[in-house]
Protein backbone atom coordinates (compact mmCIF):
# COMPACT_ATOMS: atom_id res chain seq x y z
CA UNK A 1 0.00 0.00 0.00
CA UNK A 2 1.00 3.77 -0.84
CA UNK A 3 2.29 6.08 2.02
CA UNK A 4 0.01 8.40 3.42
CA UNK A 5 1.72 10.84 0.91
CA UNK A 6 0.80 9.32 -1.76
CA UNK A 7 -3.15 8.97 -0.94
CA UNK A 8 -5.86 10.56 -2.43
CA UNK A 9 -7.47 13.89 -1.43
CA UNK A 10 -11.00 15.56 -2.31
CA UNK A 11 -10.17 17.56 -5.15
CA UNK A 12 -8.29 14.69 -6.66
CA UNK A 13 -11.06 12.04 -5.74
CA UNK A 14 -13.66 14.25 -6.86
CA UNK A 15 -11.84 14.60 -10.55
CA UNK A 16 -11.83 11.11 -10.71
CA UNK A 17 -15.37 11.08 -10.46
CA UNK A 18 -16.27 13.56 -12.66
CA UNK A 19 -13.75 12.64 -15.13
CA UNK A 20 -15.14 8.71 -15.34
CA UNK A 21 -18.61 10.36 -15.92
CA UNK A 22 -17.50 13.05 -18.19
CA UNK A 23 -16.23 11.23 -21.30
CA UNK A 24 -16.22 11.59 -24.64
CA UNK A 25 -20.27 9.94 -24.69
CA UNK A 26 -21.61 13.78 -23.27
CA UNK A 27 -20.68 15.52 -26.53
CA UNK A 28 -22.98 13.32 -28.56
CA UNK A 29 -25.82 14.25 -25.89
CA UNK A 30 -27.76 16.13 -28.19
CA UNK A 31 -28.57 13.42 -30.39
CA UNK A 32 -27.99 10.35 -28.84
CA UNK A 33 -31.21 11.74 -26.50
CA UNK A 34 -32.95 13.42 -29.37
CA UNK A 35 -32.92 10.01 -31.45
CA UNK A 36 -35.35 8.66 -28.90
CA UNK A 37 -36.93 11.27 -27.61
CA UNK A 38 -39.10 15.13 -27.76
CA UNK A 39 -38.09 17.77 -25.47
CA UNK A 40 -40.89 16.67 -22.35
CA UNK A 41 -40.00 13.18 -22.56
CA UNK A 42 -36.00 13.84 -22.67
CA UNK A 43 -36.95 16.12 -18.84
CA UNK A 44 -39.03 13.36 -17.68
CA UNK A 45 -36.62 10.95 -18.21
CA UNK A 46 -34.07 13.05 -16.85
CA UNK A 47 -36.36 13.36 -13.42
CA UNK A 48 -36.37 9.87 -13.69
CA UNK A 49 -32.82 9.12 -14.00
CA UNK A 50 -31.49 12.40 -11.48
CA UNK A 51 -33.82 10.38 -9.12
CA UNK A 52 -32.25 6.78 -9.73
CA UNK A 53 -28.60 7.62 -10.07
CA UNK A 54 -29.15 9.86 -6.84
CA UNK A 55 -30.25 6.75 -4.86
CA UNK A 56 -27.30 4.73 -6.71
CA UNK A 57 -25.03 7.68 -5.76
CA UNK A 58 -26.19 7.83 -1.96
CA UNK A 59 -25.40 4.03 -1.43
CA UNK A 60 -22.11 4.51 -2.19
CA UNK A 61 -21.86 7.49 -0.25
CA UNK A 62 -23.89 5.11 2.47
CA UNK A 63 -21.36 2.62 2.70
CA UNK A 64 -18.42 4.46 1.69
CA UNK A 65 -19.63 5.32 5.95
CA UNK A 66 -21.09 2.49 7.10
CA UNK A 67 -18.15 0.22 5.51
CA UNK A 68 -15.04 2.24 6.41
CA UNK A 69 -13.06 -1.13 5.59
CA UNK A 70 -14.48 -1.94 2.18
CA UNK A 71 -12.13 -0.21 0.40
CA UNK A 72 -12.58 -1.55 -2.89
CA UNK A 73 -16.11 -0.56 -3.23
CA UNK A 74 -18.24 -2.44 -5.65
CA UNK A 75 -16.44 -5.96 -4.91
CA UNK A 76 -15.85 -5.68 -1.62
CA UNK A 77 -20.18 -4.76 -0.90
CA UNK A 78 -20.68 -8.02 -3.35
CA UNK A 79 -18.28 -9.89 -1.26
CA UNK A 80 -19.74 -9.26 2.26
CA UNK A 81 -23.13 -9.38 1.40
CA UNK A 82 -23.68 -12.34 -0.48
CA UNK A 83 -20.56 -14.45 -0.69
CA UNK A 84 -17.34 -15.41 -2.71
CA UNK A 85 -18.96 -16.03 -5.72
CA UNK A 86 -21.20 -12.86 -6.16
CA UNK A 87 -18.37 -10.56 -4.83
CA UNK A 88 -16.01 -12.40 -7.96
CA UNK A 89 -19.07 -11.65 -10.50
CA UNK A 90 -19.63 -8.18 -9.58
CA UNK A 91 -15.77 -7.65 -9.73
CA UNK A 92 -15.31 -9.53 -13.54
CA UNK A 93 -18.40 -7.70 -14.60
CA UNK A 94 -17.08 -4.56 -13.82
CA UNK A 95 -13.73 -4.55 -15.07
CA UNK A 96 -14.47 -6.00 -18.35
CA UNK A 97 -17.55 -3.67 -18.56
CA UNK A 98 -14.16 -0.65 -18.12
CA UNK A 99 -12.95 -2.77 -20.57
CA UNK A 100 -15.95 -2.47 -22.94
CA UNK A 101 -15.82 1.37 -22.06
CA UNK A 102 -12.48 2.35 -23.12
CA UNK A 103 -13.21 1.03 -26.15
CA UNK A 104 -15.92 3.35 -26.60
CA UNK A 105 -13.83 5.88 -26.01
CA UNK A 106 -11.34 4.92 -28.42
CA UNK A 107 -14.22 4.79 -31.42
CA UNK A 108 -15.35 8.06 -30.20
CA UNK A 109 -11.99 9.26 -30.15
CA UNK A 110 -10.74 7.91 -33.67
CA UNK A 111 -13.88 9.36 -34.90
CA UNK A 112 -12.88 12.73 -33.60
CA UNK A 113 -9.85 12.47 -35.13
CA UNK A 114 -11.36 12.31 -38.63
CA UNK A 115 -12.77 15.81 -38.33
CA UNK A 116 -8.68 16.96 -38.13
CA UNK A 117 -7.92 14.04 -40.60
CA UNK A 118 -10.77 13.61 -43.13
CA UNK A 119 -10.90 10.16 -44.58
CA UNK A 120 -8.64 8.28 -42.33
CA UNK A 121 -10.92 7.09 -39.22
CA UNK A 122 -14.29 6.82 -40.95
CA UNK A 123 -16.62 5.32 -38.28
CA UNK A 124 -13.83 5.53 -35.67
CA UNK A 125 -13.04 1.72 -36.57
CA UNK A 126 -11.88 1.18 -39.57
CA UNK A 127 -7.99 -0.08 -40.07
CA UNK A 128 -6.59 3.23 -39.18
CA UNK A 129 -8.60 3.72 -36.07
CA UNK A 130 -7.82 -0.05 -35.30
CA UNK A 131 -4.17 0.85 -35.18
CA UNK A 132 -4.86 4.46 -33.38
CA UNK A 133 -6.91 3.09 -30.80
CA UNK A 134 -4.22 0.11 -30.10
CA UNK A 135 -1.27 2.54 -29.53
CA UNK A 136 -3.62 4.42 -27.27
CA UNK A 137 -4.40 1.55 -24.77
CA UNK A 138 -0.49 1.07 -24.76
CA UNK A 139 0.38 5.01 -24.02
CA UNK A 140 -2.10 4.82 -21.12
CA UNK A 141 -1.17 1.60 -20.12
CA UNK A 142 2.64 2.38 -19.20
CA UNK A 143 1.47 6.05 -17.84
CA UNK A 144 -0.53 3.56 -14.99
CA UNK A 145 2.10 1.78 -14.62
CA UNK A 146 4.40 4.12 -13.87
CA UNK A 147 1.53 4.84 -10.83
CA UNK A 148 -1.43 5.73 -10.02
CA UNK A 149 -0.62 9.00 -8.23
CA UNK A 150 1.41 10.63 -11.01
CA UNK A 151 -2.11 9.25 -13.09
CA UNK A 152 -4.81 10.87 -11.27
CA UNK A 153 -2.63 13.92 -10.61
CA UNK A 154 -2.34 13.75 -15.10
CA UNK A 155 -6.16 12.89 -14.91
CA UNK A 156 -7.02 16.33 -12.34
CA UNK A 157 -5.40 18.64 -15.21
CA UNK A 158 -8.14 16.79 -18.05
CA UNK A 159 -10.68 17.08 -15.86
CA UNK A 160 -10.25 21.00 -15.89
CA UNK A 161 -9.22 20.90 -19.80
CA UNK A 162 -12.63 19.41 -20.48
CA UNK A 163 -14.70 21.10 -18.63
CA UNK A 164 -13.58 24.37 -20.81
CA UNK A 165 -15.40 23.20 -24.07
CA UNK A 166 -18.94 22.28 -22.52
CA UNK A 167 -18.63 25.77 -20.40
CA UNK A 168 -18.87 27.21 -23.74
CA UNK A 169 -21.28 25.31 -25.27
CA UNK A 170 -23.68 25.57 -22.56
CA UNK A 171 -22.95 29.75 -22.51
CA UNK A 172 -23.45 30.28 -26.01
CA UNK A 173 -26.00 27.34 -26.80
CA UNK A 174 -28.06 29.46 -23.53
CA UNK A 175 -27.48 32.70 -25.01
CA UNK A 176 -29.12 31.56 -28.30
CA UNK A 177 -31.88 29.72 -26.66
CA UNK A 178 -35.54 30.18 -28.06
CA UNK A 179 -38.35 29.09 -26.55
CA UNK A 180 -40.76 29.26 -29.51
CA UNK A 181 -38.26 26.39 -30.95
CA UNK A 182 -38.07 24.56 -27.69
CA UNK A 183 -41.62 23.72 -27.56
CA UNK A 184 -42.49 22.80 -31.21
CA UNK A 185 -43.39 19.18 -30.87
CA UNK A 186 -42.53 19.19 -27.23
CA UNK A 187 -43.76 15.52 -27.16
CA UNK A 188 -42.22 14.05 -30.12
CA UNK A 189 -45.65 12.85 -31.80
CA UNK A 190 -45.94 15.38 -34.55
CA UNK A 191 -44.67 14.83 -38.35
CA UNK A 192 -42.98 17.96 -39.59
CA UNK A 193 -41.24 17.72 -42.85
CA UNK A 194 -39.69 20.93 -42.53
CA UNK A 195 -38.03 20.10 -40.02
CA UNK A 196 -37.05 16.90 -39.96
CA UNK A 197 -39.72 15.62 -37.21
CA UNK A 198 -41.24 12.17 -37.11
CA UNK A 199 -43.23 10.36 -34.31
CA UNK A 200 -41.63 9.01 -31.46
CA UNK A 201 -44.36 6.82 -30.15
CA UNK A 202 -45.92 7.08 -27.11
CA UNK A 203 -44.11 9.30 -24.27
CA UNK A 204 -43.27 6.08 -21.99
CA UNK A 205 -41.73 4.40 -25.03
CA UNK A 206 -39.57 7.42 -25.35
CA UNK A 207 -38.49 7.89 -21.83
CA UNK A 208 -37.92 3.66 -21.91
CA UNK A 209 -35.48 4.45 -24.77
CA UNK A 210 -33.02 6.54 -23.44
CA UNK A 211 -32.85 4.96 -20.48
CA UNK A 212 -29.12 3.06 -21.55
CA UNK A 213 -28.37 6.74 -22.81
CA UNK A 214 -28.51 8.38 -19.49
CA UNK A 215 -27.35 5.54 -17.80
CA UNK A 216 -24.10 5.32 -19.56
CA UNK A 217 -22.81 8.95 -18.72
CA UNK A 218 -23.16 8.20 -14.96
CA UNK A 219 -21.36 5.22 -15.37
CA UNK A 220 -18.05 6.34 -13.10
CA UNK A 221 -20.34 7.88 -10.31
CA UNK A 222 -18.55 4.90 -7.75
CA UNK A 223 -15.09 5.97 -9.36
CA UNK A 224 -13.91 7.84 -6.06
CA UNK A 225 -15.20 4.05 -4.19
CA UNK A 226 -13.85 1.76 -6.13
CA UNK A 227 -10.28 3.65 -4.87
CA UNK A 228 -11.10 3.94 -1.70
CA UNK A 229 -8.28 1.96 -0.72
CA UNK A 230 -6.42 5.11 -2.00
CA UNK A 231 -8.05 7.97 -0.21
CA UNK A 232 -6.84 10.30 2.65
CA UNK A 233 -10.07 10.00 4.42
CA UNK A 234 -12.98 7.86 3.80
CA UNK A 235 -15.18 10.92 4.35
CA UNK A 236 -14.05 12.51 1.29
CA UNK A 237 -14.81 9.44 -0.73
CA UNK A 238 -18.60 10.02 0.09
CA UNK A 239 -18.36 14.16 -0.81
CA UNK A 240 -16.65 13.34 -4.23
CA UNK A 241 -19.45 10.99 -5.09
CA UNK A 242 -21.95 13.83 -4.15
CA UNK A 243 -19.97 17.01 -5.40
CA UNK A 244 -19.40 14.76 -8.88
CA UNK A 245 -22.72 13.47 -8.99
CA UNK A 246 -24.50 17.24 -8.88
CA UNK A 247 -22.01 18.60 -10.84
CA UNK A 248 -22.65 16.05 -14.08
CA UNK A 249 -26.71 16.02 -13.24
CA UNK A 250 -26.60 19.63 -14.22
CA UNK A 251 -24.35 19.39 -17.56
CA UNK A 252 -26.27 16.73 -18.62
CA UNK A 253 -29.70 18.45 -18.56
CA UNK A 254 -28.36 21.71 -20.32
CA UNK A 255 -26.44 19.50 -22.95
CA UNK A 256 -29.28 17.51 -24.02
CA UNK A 257 -32.30 20.51 -23.60
CA UNK A 258 -30.35 24.16 -24.58
CA UNK A 259 -29.99 22.65 -28.45
CA UNK A 260 -33.70 22.23 -28.41
CA UNK A 261 -33.87 25.87 -28.34
CA UNK A 262 -32.18 26.11 -31.49
CA UNK A 263 -32.37 23.41 -33.67
CA UNK A 264 -35.19 21.04 -33.97
CA UNK A 265 -35.64 17.00 -32.18
CA UNK A 266 -35.26 15.81 -36.39
CA UNK A 267 -32.19 17.65 -37.20
CA UNK A 268 -30.61 16.69 -33.54
CA UNK A 269 -31.50 13.56 -34.39
CA UNK A 270 -29.47 13.34 -37.46
CA UNK A 271 -26.37 14.71 -36.61
CA UNK A 272 -23.07 13.32 -36.85
CA UNK A 273 -21.04 12.39 -33.91
CA UNK A 274 -20.12 14.07 -31.53
CA UNK A 275 -23.22 16.17 -32.02
CA UNK A 276 -22.48 18.79 -29.57
CA UNK A 277 -19.51 20.12 -33.09
CA UNK A 278 -22.17 19.67 -35.20
CA UNK A 279 -24.49 22.35 -33.20
CA UNK A 280 -21.89 24.75 -32.00
CA UNK A 281 -20.24 24.88 -35.75
CA UNK A 282 -24.08 25.79 -37.09
CA UNK A 283 -23.93 28.25 -34.13
CA UNK A 284 -20.79 30.14 -34.27
CA UNK A 285 -18.59 28.30 -37.76
CA UNK A 286 -16.20 26.39 -37.89
CA UNK A 287 -14.24 27.64 -34.58
CA UNK A 288 -17.32 25.74 -32.98
CA UNK A 289 -16.80 22.34 -34.33
CA UNK A 290 -12.99 23.03 -33.92
CA UNK A 291 -13.92 23.95 -29.44
CA UNK A 292 -16.20 20.91 -29.69
CA UNK A 293 -13.76 18.05 -31.36
CA UNK A 294 -10.84 19.11 -29.36
CA UNK A 295 -12.70 19.32 -26.46
CA UNK A 296 -13.91 15.27 -26.75
CA UNK A 297 -10.29 14.20 -27.81
CA UNK A 298 -8.92 15.93 -24.35
CA UNK A 299 -12.22 14.73 -22.43
CA UNK A 300 -12.07 10.81 -23.80
CA UNK A 301 -8.33 10.84 -22.88
CA UNK A 302 -8.91 11.61 -19.24
CA UNK A 303 -11.70 9.24 -19.27
CA UNK A 304 -9.96 6.11 -20.63
CA UNK A 305 -7.07 7.29 -18.14
CA UNK A 306 -8.79 7.43 -15.29
CA UNK A 307 -10.79 3.91 -16.27
CA UNK A 308 -7.74 2.40 -16.93
CA UNK A 309 -6.81 2.93 -13.19
CA UNK A 310 -10.26 1.97 -12.27
CA UNK A 311 -10.21 -1.35 -14.28
CA UNK A 312 -6.55 -2.74 -12.76
CA UNK A 313 -8.05 -2.05 -9.52
CA UNK A 314 -10.79 -4.83 -8.75
CA UNK A 315 -8.89 -7.90 -10.40
CA UNK A 316 -6.37 -6.96 -7.79
CA UNK A 317 -8.58 -6.74 -4.63
CA UNK A 318 -10.72 -10.04 -6.08
CA UNK A 319 -7.46 -11.61 -5.63
CA UNK A 320 -6.34 -10.26 -2.73
CA UNK A 321 -9.85 -11.79 -1.59
CA UNK A 322 -9.36 -15.01 -3.18
CA UNK A 323 -11.81 -14.93 -5.86
CA UNK A 324 -9.43 -14.20 -8.77
CA UNK A 325 -5.89 -16.38 -9.76
CA UNK A 326 -3.38 -15.10 -7.67
CA UNK A 327 -1.12 -13.66 -10.77
CA UNK A 328 -4.02 -10.63 -10.41
CA UNK A 329 -2.65 -9.74 -7.06
CA UNK A 330 0.89 -8.73 -8.30
CA UNK A 331 2.13 -5.01 -8.09
CA UNK A 332 5.66 -3.44 -9.56
CA UNK A 333 7.77 -0.87 -7.68
CA UNK A 334 5.38 1.74 -8.36
CA UNK A 335 2.73 0.13 -6.56
CA UNK A 336 0.56 -0.54 -9.94
CA UNK A 337 -1.33 -3.51 -10.21
CA UNK A 338 0.57 -4.46 -13.03
CA UNK A 339 -0.39 -7.98 -13.91
CA UNK A 340 -4.06 -6.86 -13.59
CA UNK A 341 -2.93 -3.92 -15.85
CA UNK A 342 -1.20 -6.26 -18.54
CA UNK A 343 -4.13 -8.10 -18.58
CA UNK A 344 -6.62 -5.52 -18.96
CA UNK A 345 -4.98 -3.61 -21.71
CA UNK A 346 -4.82 -7.40 -23.56
CA UNK A 347 -8.24 -7.45 -23.59
CA UNK A 348 -8.95 -3.92 -25.05
CA UNK A 349 -6.51 -4.83 -27.94
CA UNK A 350 -8.63 -7.97 -28.53
CA UNK A 351 -12.15 -6.08 -28.10
CA UNK A 352 -10.34 -2.79 -30.29
CA UNK A 353 -9.97 -5.22 -33.40
CA UNK A 354 -13.26 -7.00 -33.14
CA UNK A 355 -15.12 -3.78 -33.36
CA UNK A 356 -13.73 -2.86 -36.99
CA UNK A 357 -16.60 -5.62 -38.15
CA UNK A 358 -19.46 -4.09 -36.44
CA UNK A 359 -20.85 -1.46 -38.50
CA UNK A 360 -22.44 0.88 -35.45
CA UNK A 361 -19.29 0.23 -32.73
CA UNK A 362 -20.11 3.33 -30.84
CA UNK A 363 -23.90 1.82 -29.76
CA UNK A 364 -22.61 -1.36 -29.17
CA UNK A 365 -20.38 -0.47 -27.01
CA UNK A 366 -22.71 1.74 -24.84
CA UNK A 367 -25.22 -0.66 -25.16
CA UNK A 368 -23.31 -3.78 -23.94
CA UNK A 369 -21.19 -1.44 -21.12
CA UNK A 370 -24.29 -0.29 -19.86
CA UNK A 371 -26.33 -3.90 -18.69
CA UNK A 372 -22.95 -5.08 -17.52
CA UNK A 373 -22.48 -2.60 -14.79
CA UNK A 374 -26.14 -2.91 -13.57
CA UNK A 375 -25.85 -6.27 -11.83
CA UNK A 376 -22.89 -4.85 -9.82
CA UNK A 377 -25.09 -1.16 -9.11
CA UNK A 378 -27.61 -3.77 -8.17
CA UNK A 379 -25.59 -5.56 -6.00
CA UNK A 380 -24.16 -2.80 -3.70
CA UNK A 381 -28.06 -1.05 -3.27
CA UNK A 382 -29.00 -4.53 -2.42
CA UNK A 383 -26.32 -4.88 0.14
CA UNK A 384 -26.91 -1.46 1.64
CA UNK A 385 -30.94 -2.46 2.07
CA UNK A 386 -29.65 -5.68 3.76
CA UNK A 387 -27.22 -4.77 6.39
CA UNK A 388 -29.86 -1.38 7.34
CA UNK A 389 -32.52 -4.01 7.49
CA UNK A 390 -30.98 -5.53 10.65
CA UNK A 391 -30.10 -3.15 13.76
CA UNK A 392 -27.13 -5.18 14.63
CA UNK A 393 -25.24 -4.03 11.38
CA UNK A 394 -25.78 -0.97 10.79
CA UNK A 395 -23.89 1.56 12.45
CA UNK A 396 -26.05 4.66 14.41
CA UNK A 397 -22.70 7.22 14.69
CA UNK A 398 -22.56 8.40 10.16
CA UNK A 399 -24.54 11.08 8.96
CA UNK A 400 -27.37 8.95 7.19
CA UNK A 401 -30.16 7.51 9.96
CA UNK A 402 -31.18 3.66 8.81
CA UNK A 403 -34.51 4.54 7.70
CA UNK A 404 -32.64 6.42 5.00
CA UNK A 405 -30.49 3.87 4.07
CA UNK A 406 -33.17 1.40 4.11
CA UNK A 407 -35.20 3.65 1.84
CA UNK A 408 -32.29 4.39 -0.30
CA UNK A 409 -31.55 0.56 -0.74
CA UNK A 410 -34.85 -0.18 -1.80
CA UNK A 411 -35.59 2.78 -4.55
CA UNK A 412 -31.86 2.08 -5.74
CA UNK A 413 -32.56 -1.30 -6.07
CA UNK A 414 -35.95 -0.77 -7.93
CA UNK A 415 -34.65 1.64 -10.39
CA UNK A 416 -31.29 -0.50 -11.42
CA UNK A 417 -34.49 -3.59 -12.35
CA UNK A 418 -36.10 -0.98 -13.95
CA UNK A 419 -32.70 -0.22 -16.24
CA UNK A 420 -32.89 -4.27 -16.63
CA UNK A 421 -36.56 -3.87 -18.30
CA UNK A 422 -35.52 -0.63 -20.04
CA UNK A 423 -31.82 -2.59 -21.53
CA UNK A 424 -33.93 -5.31 -23.33
CA UNK A 425 -33.67 -8.77 -23.07
CA UNK A 426 -31.16 -8.83 -26.28
CA UNK A 427 -28.40 -7.32 -24.47
CA UNK A 428 -29.10 -8.64 -21.12
CA UNK A 429 -28.45 -12.30 -22.85
CA UNK A 430 -25.01 -10.65 -24.01
CA UNK A 431 -24.36 -9.74 -20.70
CA UNK A 432 -25.33 -13.26 -19.71
CA UNK A 433 -22.83 -15.02 -21.87
CA UNK A 434 -19.79 -12.66 -20.91
CA UNK A 435 -20.45 -13.56 -16.45
CA UNK A 436 -21.05 -16.93 -17.54
CA UNK A 437 -17.28 -16.99 -19.00
CA UNK A 438 -15.96 -16.15 -15.35
CA UNK A 439 -17.29 -18.85 -13.76
CA UNK A 440 -13.89 -21.11 -15.17
CA UNK A 441 -12.03 -17.93 -13.38
CA UNK A 442 -13.56 -18.16 -10.26
CA UNK A 443 -13.25 -22.33 -9.92
CA UNK A 444 -9.19 -21.56 -10.53
CA UNK A 445 -9.05 -19.15 -7.99
CA UNK A 446 -10.93 -21.26 -5.48
CA UNK A 447 -8.39 -24.44 -5.93
CA UNK A 448 -5.33 -22.10 -5.61
CA UNK A 449 -6.23 -20.43 -2.12
CA UNK A 450 -8.53 -23.32 -0.98
CA UNK A 451 -7.20 -26.44 -2.89
CA UNK A 452 -8.69 -28.75 -0.40
CA UNK A 453 -11.88 -26.46 -0.09
CA UNK A 454 -15.24 -27.43 -2.90
CA UNK A 455 -15.34 -24.21 -5.41
CA UNK A 456 -18.83 -23.55 -4.45
CA UNK A 457 -21.31 -23.84 -1.53
CA UNK A 458 -24.79 -24.86 -2.05
CA UNK A 459 -25.98 -21.42 -3.00
CA UNK A 460 -23.12 -20.48 -4.89
CA UNK A 461 -23.31 -24.12 -7.02
CA UNK A 462 -27.05 -23.27 -7.94
CA UNK A 463 -26.38 -19.62 -9.34
CA UNK A 464 -23.59 -21.38 -11.45
CA UNK A 465 -26.00 -23.37 -12.92
CA UNK A 466 -28.30 -20.75 -13.25
CA UNK A 467 -25.63 -18.34 -14.58
CA UNK A 468 -23.94 -20.99 -16.91
CA UNK A 469 -27.79 -22.01 -19.01
CA UNK A 470 -28.52 -17.94 -19.18
CA UNK A 471 -24.89 -17.92 -21.19
CA UNK A 472 -25.51 -21.05 -23.23
CA UNK A 473 -28.84 -19.71 -24.06
CA UNK A 474 -26.98 -16.31 -24.66
CA UNK A 475 -24.82 -17.66 -27.00
CA UNK A 476 -27.47 -19.12 -29.11
CA UNK A 477 -29.23 -16.30 -29.75
CA UNK A 478 -25.77 -14.35 -30.53
CA UNK A 479 -25.21 -16.82 -32.84
CA UNK A 480 -28.92 -16.83 -34.23
CA UNK A 481 -28.49 -12.46 -34.18
CA UNK A 482 -24.70 -11.54 -34.31
CA UNK A 483 -25.84 -9.36 -37.46
CA UNK A 484 -28.20 -7.67 -36.04
CA UNK A 485 -26.21 -6.45 -32.62
CA UNK A 486 -23.08 -5.73 -35.32
CA UNK A 487 -25.34 -3.28 -36.90
CA UNK A 488 -25.08 -5.34 -39.99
Amino acid sequence: MADSTKKLGLITLTAVVISAMIGGGVYNLPQNMSQYAGAGAIIIAWVVTGIGIWFVANTFRILAAARPDATTGIYSYGQLGFGNFIGFLMAWGYWLCNCFANIGYAVLLMDSLDYFFPGYFTGGNNFNSVIGGSLVIWIIYFIVLAGVKGATSLNTIGTIGKLVPIVLFLLITAFLFKFGAFFINFWGTETIPALADKPLGSVFTQVKSTMLVTLWVFIGIEGAVVISDRAKSQSDVGKATLLGFLACLIIYILLSLLPIGYYSQGQLSTMAAPSTAAVLGGMIGIWGDWIMNIGVIISILSSWLVWTIMLAELPLAAAKGQTFPKAFAKVNKNNSPSFSLLISSIIMQVTMILVYFSNNAWNLMLSVTGVMVLPCYIACTAYLWKISAKNDNYPTTIFASRKNAIITGFLGTIYGLWLIYAAGLNYMLLAAVIYAIGIPFFMRARKEFNPTQPEFNKEEKALSIVLFILGVLGLIYLIMNYKALLGQ
